[in-house]
């Protein structure tokens, strides 16, 4: 049997993933910075390309976000 549909959490998850994927967004620029003449031009396109993935994911996840409080406002748990 199918477990129900828990959503009770989604919004903090997402909100500790948006967190989580903003700060290593950070630490891959910051190291960037400090180590671009150490790293080869396809390791610098990788960091930066990976990094145009991880903003994406993050509009992605901020969109969920608003569609999940909106269900918690419209099922009435407004937590």
């Amino acid at each position: 049997m199918a477990k129900p549909d828990d959503r009770s959490d989604n919004v903090e998850k997402l909100q500790r993933n948006v967190q989580n994927t903003i700060r290593n967004l950070r630490e891959a620029e910051e190291y960037l910075s400090e180590h671009a003449d150490e790293l080869s031009p396809e390791e610098k396109r990788a960091i930066r390309v990976k990094n145009e993935h991880r903003r994406e994911s993050i509009e992605g996840m901020r969109r969920e976000i608003k569609d999940e409080a909106a269900h918690r406002r419209r099922s009435g748990r407004g937590e």
